[in-house]
């Protein structure tokens, strides 16, 4: 276990003791380490983030890894690298610096230590020394009896003395946490008023476990107060307990933060994102091909928190645009509903824009290069000049969703040159004067296309279906694929002519140049 800096324990324990209001903004993203990022986690990061740049304030990264038994090797640093793959900058946190640290849970024990001390010593916790058997036996006795499973508080009414005799024999216990009545409304930043009681519903909390781990709320509670967390924006399944987090935050003399709690989101159908869904996940869409604005887009569209226009163009806003529009008030209190659709709309509207930017244009060119080479291994004569590989994004940014389309075997001949190719069924001259036709041509669409291979055919007497059989084989090597005039609007004019050009006979080409 990593031991805390005295002078940084020295300042957090100074804290403990005191209430704090803060002029600037301080938000944080607390995931606990026990898998990959998915929707719900980005959402509440991306919504901290957003709320943290729009007042000029602070976004803070916290990993809450108190639960050891359900730690995954590595997820840490996942997390990190998916949040600044989507675009969220963290000011301070593990590995980013910051005066509040450390940002690591674990590494904060003997802070935790110190807090329960003070719960202790002004009499709002207690030692509890209840066995696993007794407490199963509570649990079973009340699902007998068809009621909620509560702690019955036992262990707050042992005396000092039996206390001391017990810790004497070396009796392992937990600690607890009084609850007591909570009469003021909580005034939720989304929800509103919202009032829990949970001292008539549940029985006293755990605060520390027998292994001198804190659990959930309790170090939650500490971690917002020593980090100066002026607002805190997490799932409403939260809601609930902020009810308890409050009474923690009296009972140490300390000024909460402000809460909101963001609504559910779910599929389109209404149902609730699960964690199990292996589509939620954001290393899932990474995988896939989306672009990270895209999938920010996607995950803010569905909650509010922007001024709604109605029958406005779909747009794809950059981060510093959302930050800027990005209003708490407009955040929806109803759960929030996912369209699949939208993301493959934003994800080709962002195509385009990388696509109109020479910096981030070269960026695709060398991504689809990438992809092609990885899709087509076994060939070497590959067509991946970036004039061609920048023509078929623009044929595709408004037909396909993701760059991993454009490697599909229907339309591998944007890539693979086709080889050992033999003119059939079509002279050299014809071949030739189809050729001269082609060039003149300064509007190279299907339609056009299409027109002068017809008059081509019928001026040269020669059945259409055969002209359109051989060129697509001189063009692809392929017996099926698109049309022959859509391929050759695909692929563009300097590599269609080309690759015809190529299917003439050498000795005819070399007499052409001589000519």
């Amino acid at each position: 276990m990593m031991k805390v800096n005295p002078r940084t324990l020295l300042r957090q324990c100074l804290w403990l003791t005191q209430r704090h209001a803060h002029s600037q903004v301080r938000v944080r993203f607390a995931p606990s380490p026990t898998g990959q990022l998915h929707l719900g986690g980005l959402r509440t990061a991306l919504y901290n983030f957003l709320y943290a740049r729009h007042l000029g304030g602070k976004f803070l990264l916290r990993i809450e890894d108190t639960d050891q038994t359900r730690l995954v090797p590595g997820a840490s640093d996942r997390l990190v690298e998916d949040l600044l793959w989507a675009g969220i900058e963290i000011d301070e946190g593990p590995g980013f610096g910051g005066h509040h640290g450390p940002y690591i849970q674990s590494q904060r024990i003997e802070i935790y230590s110190k807090a329960i001390d003070v719960l202790l010593q002004n009499g709002t916790a207690y030692r509890c020394f209840c066995t696993e058997r007794r407490l199963d036996l509570l649990r079973k006795e009340a699902l007998r009896t068809r009621q909620v499973p509560r702690y019955d508080n036992k262990c707050r009414h042992l005396s000092a003395a039996e206390v001391e005799r017990l810790l004497a024999q070396g009796a392992p216990h937990c600690i607890r946490f009084k609850l007591t009545e909570h009469e003021e409304p909580l005034e939720d930043l989304v929800y509103g008023s919202v009032q829990h009681n949970v001292s008539d519903n549940e029985g006293d909390p755990v605060v520390m476990k027998s292994d001198h781990f804190p659990t959930y709320h309790f170090a939650n509670v500490v971690d917002d107060h020593l980090m100066g967390i002026t607002h805190v924006l997490r799932g409403v399944e939260w809601q609930i307990s902020t009810t308890k987090h409050l009474l923690l935050y009296k009972a140490f003399g300390w000024q909460p933060p402000r809460f909101g709690h963001l609504p559910l989101l779910v599929n389109a159908d209404g149902t609730k994102l699960s964690k199990r869904q292996g589509d939620i996940g954001i290393q899932h869409f990474r995988e896939r091909g989306y672009f990270p604005l895209s999938l920010v887009n996607y995950v803010v569209s569905a909650g509010g928190g922007f001024q709604h226009r109605a029958h406005a163009r779909q747009q794809l806003l950059s981060l510093p645009e959302l930050c800027q529009q990005f209003e708490m008030e407009r955040v929806n209190a109803h759960p929030s509903r996912l369209s699949p659709e939208l993301l493959d709309d934003l994800n080709r509207l962002e195509i385009g824009q990388r696509l109109a930017e020479p910096k981030s244009r070269i960026e695709l060119v060398q991504r689809v290069q990438q992809l092609v080479k990885q899709a087509y291994p076994e060939h070497s004569n590959l067509d991946l000049a970036e004039a061609h590989i920048v023509d078929v994004l623009n044929w595709s940014s408004q037909r396909l969703t993701l760059l991993q389309d454009l490697t599909s075997s229907k339309l591998s001949f944007l890539w693979v040159k086709p080889a050992n190719f033999e003119l059939k069924d079509l002279s050299a001259e014809q071949l030739s004067g189809l050729l001269a036709d082609l060039d003149t041509l300064d509007n190279f669409h299907k339609a056009e296309l299409n027109a002068k291979l017809k008059d081509f055919a019928q001026r040269e007497s020669l059945k259409f279906p055969l002209l359109m059989k051989t060129l697509r084989a001189a063009l692809s090597g392929l017996k099926e694929g698109p049309g022959v005039a859509e391929m050759m609007e695909i692929l563009g004019k300097p590599v269609a002519i080309e690759r015809l050009r190529e299917a003439l006979p050498k000795a005819e080409t070399i007499l052409r140049q001589t000519v």
